[in-house]
């Protein structure tokens, strides 16, 4: 076996399980989870109808690179969306399975394992960032996210010789868990840094269109590149995906795109990798980027329940709304797990601790004594795990 399979740690929600299992819920109260970051709005309904009637493509083996209706309406959208001159659909977009088998592939394809390669990555993080650079050769490189920095790495205190190890820098923005949000001018550094010290970078955009401003939007890694006259998008690839944007985690539905020279090669990885989207769902995901009604709709509910939560935990508990995406990142009165399995057996309520999706930086895990809370049930099972966690929290 691939002796870097013992470097994986068990998934967060392996963690929580085995916390949850030690004690028992209260059987009168509902259950309500707020750990997994799975939309529960209602999908379009479009979607739906269209996957029903193409039904009979299940006969069809679809093609790696897809269908070229499904790619030129990806790169209409994203030529729109983040004010882009113009978007290869042939060359600069490869429809995915998710951002998640995605960023995991694309790592394996990116890294040459020989001389010591680094992925540096934000931390807390999404896990895939990790065990994709193991099971890559690579060690991850953890760039810490707290209070002190606004949730934002500090690029500028990273030294020269781990820039010169790094061969895939993975940018999440907004972030997962907390929701920060990257500049122009931060992305615009890191641009020059990838070209000063050779490094692709990655940037996982899925939270993107989630955020409460209409006037502004988050900035997306090809727009930056955009700003600064990189229309090839030299040494850039951004990910993004339907789950959260039109609530479909069950399509399995997104893309990567952006510099065509790292594109290429990894269209070749995938035709081995074996991660072809099936046809019926691409036909759904056109009509879902094509269209911008059911995602103003969507952003539209979350900020109702933003504005709801937070006005119930105000005084109980320490959270800030985020710049963008679907999640609190709060700060806890105890230790993050006692605080999520005490939650957990006094009032049914799950939320994630911080530092199962943390990692030990310095003797310091930045997820420590917070918890995620993922807004994604609907409004009144949000307000009432509001309300359960501030009388969890004055009880004590």
């Amino acid at each position: 076996m691939n002796p870097n399979l013992s470097r994986l740690q068990a998934y967060p929600f392996e963690k929580l399980n085995a916390l949850k299992s030690a004690v028992t819920a209260p059987s009168t109260l509902s259950p309500i989870a707020l750990s997994i970051g799975e939309p529960k709005h209602q999908a379009p309904d479009f979607v739906a109808e269209i996957l029903r009637a193409n039904m009979d493509k299940l006969s069809n083996y679809p093609s790696t690179k897809g269908l070229p209706e499904l790619s030129e309406a990806i790169a209409a959208w994203l030529t729109s969306r983040f004010s882009l001159k113009a978007v290869a659909a042939s060359s600069q977009v490869i429809p995915v399975n998710g951002t998640r088998e995605a960023i995991f592939s694309l790592t394996q394809a990116v890294i040459d394992p020989r001389g010591q390669p680094l992925v540096v990555c934000p931390n807390p993080f999404y896990q895939i960032y990790e065990g994709a650079a193991y099971l890559a050769g690579a060690e991850p490189h953890f760039l810490p996210c707290d209070e002190h920095n606004g949730y934002s790495p500090d690029y500028d205190a990273v030294e020269d010789d781990i820039w010169q190890r790094c061969q895939l820098l993975i940018l999440c923005s907004p972030g997962n868990p907390t929701g920060a949000v990257t500049d122009s001018a931060t992305l615009h550094k890191l641009i020059a840094l990838a070209d000063k010290f050779d490094f692709v970078i990655a940037s996982d955009e899925c939270y993107s269109e989630l955020y409460f401003d209409e006037d502004s939007p988050p900035t997306g890694l090809l727009q930056a590149c955009a700003q600064i006259g990189r229309d090839n998008f030299d040494r850039c690839v951004v990910f993004h995906s339907l789950s959260k944007r039109s609530n479909l985690p069950g399509l399995r539905s997104g893309f990567i795109a952006g510099d065509a020279s790292i594109l290429k090669p990894y269209l070749l990885y995938r035709t081995y990798h074996g991660c072809a989207m099936p046809v019926q769902h691409q036909l759904a995901s056109i009509a879902a980027w094509s269209d911008e009604a059911h995602v103003l709709a969507n952003r539209d509910q979350y900020r109702s329940k933003f504005d709801q939560v937070l006005a119930i935990l105000e005084g109980t508990l320490t959270v800030d709304k985020p710049d963008a995406g679907f999640y609190l990142w709060a700060k806890t009165p105890l230790p993050d797990t006692v605080f999520a399995q005490r939650l957990y057996a006094e009032q049914h309520v799950t939320v994630l601790p911080g530092q199962f999706i943390g990692r030990e930086c310095n003797g310091h895990n930045p997820g420590e004594n917070r918890v995620r809370m993922a807004l994604v049930a609907d409004q009144t099972e949000c307000v009432e795990a509001a309300q359960r966690i501030a009388r969890f929290i004055k009880g004590l």
